[in-house]
């Protein structure tokens, strides 16, 4: 488990506290028709977190060739139709580049920065010149509009309910799944990013923002700089 990061509930509990039964059950978003309209038909997509196959699913269905890049064995195992890879994100060199790498599920706010430098790295050294780089951030209250309840009409609760400073302005944030059958916690480290903050850590990894994919920002198209 990595530091700062824990997880409750039944079945296996990840590195950084996702339960592999709960995103099996979690509905898919609008992810994938963002995703679709930002990059050209049929791309190669790289996902870094890619998890169950949520999204990635979806994006196979829509044309895309898929490689789902992930930390743990057990979230790959359930992945269907697209290549995988086992292993830690920031560490990750396939010596290849794609035409779309995806860096979603605001993994950008990684509450250590050496973790969200190599994160970003990896992002930059397999996107294709020309190429994009997705990334998913926080909402700009995420952290201070709690607790935050959503009743999902499909019959299950989600509870953001707390972001408690744990210094060097990160937080430590739990989260609350609750399902008619069971139900699972997930506490992990979240680092806020200003824009100006989110920018700068872009270029210093050799990316710039090209545009936002939603009004709210949570959805950004980036390039590598100077491409």
């Amino acid at each position: 488990m990595r530091e700062g990061y824990e997880g409750t509930g039944p079945g296996v509990i990840t590195p950084d506290g996702c339960a592999v039964e709960l995103y099996e059950r979690l509905p898919v978003g609008d992810e994938p028709d963002i995703i679709a309209a930002a990059v050209p038909a049929g791309a190669h997509i790289l996902e870094l977190g890619s998890g169950v196959g949520r999204v990635t699913h979806p994006l196979l269905e829509r044309g895309f060739t898929v490689t789902a890049v992930d930390e743990s064995a057990e979230m790959l195992a359930r992945v269907r139709g697209a290549r995988t890879v086992c292993g830690p994100i920031e560490e990750l060199d396939l010596a290849e580049r794609f035409d779309v790498v995806m860096l979603a599920s605001f993994l950008v706010h990684a509450g250590d920065i050496d973790v969200r430098r190599g994160l970003l790295r990896t992002c930059a050294r397999h996107v294709a010149k020309g190429g994009y780089v997705l990334i998913q951030r926080e909402g700009e209250d995420y952290h201070t509009d709690l607790p935050r309840v959503r009743v999902d009409p499909r019959g299950f609760t989600v509870r953001i309910v707390s972001a408690e400073p744990v210094g060097d302005g990160v937080n430590s944030v739990r989260a609350e799944y609750e399902f008619p059958d069971a139900a699972w916690t997930q506490t992990f480290l979240s680092r806020p990013l200003s824009k100006d903050d989110f920018e700068a850590a872009l270029a210093e990894a050799g990316l710039e923002v090209d545009t936002d994919l939603t009004p709210d920002g949570v959805w950004v198209r980036a390039v590598p700089r100077n491409s």
